[in-house]
């Protein structure tokens, strides 16, 4: 089989709805096939999918986090290739016929994306990043990424020095919209379960980059992202998202938690102990100002 897509869902029944639809009515020239893991939705979205798409496979449980849900659908799936689709994402035509060529032709690409659109209209940057060192961790919050967009140094959170009109290799993307060649399990091992969400695709990214392999961005296929849209702590989501205030505080902690984590293992014993306290401490701040406004 060519291509797996994975799906894993959280209480966004009608919106994996239309994903799936969209998914079948592309003109996809590939032997491929679906899974979606459902993390124990109160909204009837396994039902919905058994009902409706007979044909997917689907493979409902308990919450156990994006990380976990990835590696039950990877374990669950044949594919060459593996898409690890948001159920908020919307490929276009040709996005998923042309991102496995790209792969199939240049074996060094360990994971591609593509243009991640946001409803209106702009370009999803969080698909297009750079590793959260401490200096782009700080550039990044203070505000000096937006102050100087460009600026290689100074924006290298989302790489702004990057032509975002050609491919290019890139440190990471979201598992909102990734595609990856399933022989790099072999070597990085499975999701970090570690991770419940937030921060697993960061920590994956990292790994594979460190086995050797390439991270594209491949802006000539595209799909559209309804950000947010299962999580609530998006303000472009507020009018799809069904989240419960409860569930956009835990995702709120969630975010804080896995840059904590990531940290602490990649990065601990790589820089001197006075910048890892800085930066544990400045984490700290960050997530109770954000679970501040979240209350």
């Amino acid at each position: 089989m060519d291509l797996s897509i994975i799906i894993v869902n959280f209480n966004t029944k009608d919106i994996l709805r239309d994903c799936i639809k969209n998914i079948q009515s592309l003109s996809v020239h590939l032997d491929y096939e679906v899974v979606v893991v459902d993390n124990g939705s109160s909204d009837n979205s396994a039902e919905m999918v058994k009902q409706e798409f007979p044909s997917i496979k689907l493979i409902a449980g308990e919450n156990v986090g994006l990380a976990k849900g990835y590696n039950v659908g990877l374990k669950n799936s044949a594919g060459n290739y593996v898409l690890f689709l948001g159920s908020d994402a919307f490929p276009k035509e040709r996005t998923l016929d042309g991102m496995v060529s790209v792969l199939a032709d240049d074996q060094s690409i360990g994971i591609a994306t593509c243009k991640l659109i946001l409803r209106n209209g702009e370009i999803d940057l969080d698909a297009h990043r750079g590793f959260p060192t401490p200096w782009t961790a700080i550039s990044h919050f203070s505000g000096l990424g937006k102050l100087f967009p460009k600026s290689k140094i100074f924006n290298s959170y989302f790489l702004g020095d990057k032509d975002l009109t050609k491919p290019h290799e890139i440190d990471l993307c979201i598992s909102h919209f990734m595609m990856v060649r399933r022989s790099v399990f072999e070597y990085t091992g499975l999701w970090d379960e570690d991770y419940f969400v937030y921060g697993e695709d960061v920590d994956f990214c990292f790994r594979v980059k460190k086995v050797g392999y390439k991270i594209m961005y491949l802006p000539m296929f595209e799909a559209i992202h309804y950000k947010g849209a299962s999580v609530g702590t998006r303000k472009e989501s507020t009018d799809i998202t069904t989240a419960s205030k409860e569930t956009k505080v835990k995702m709120s902690s969630e975010t804080t938690r896995a840059m904590k984590l990531f940290y602490e293992k990649h990065y601990k014993n790589v820089y001197p102990s006075f910048v890892t306290s800085i930066v544990l401490f400045g984490i700290e701040i960050l997530g109770k100002i954000r679970n501040a406004n979240r209350n």
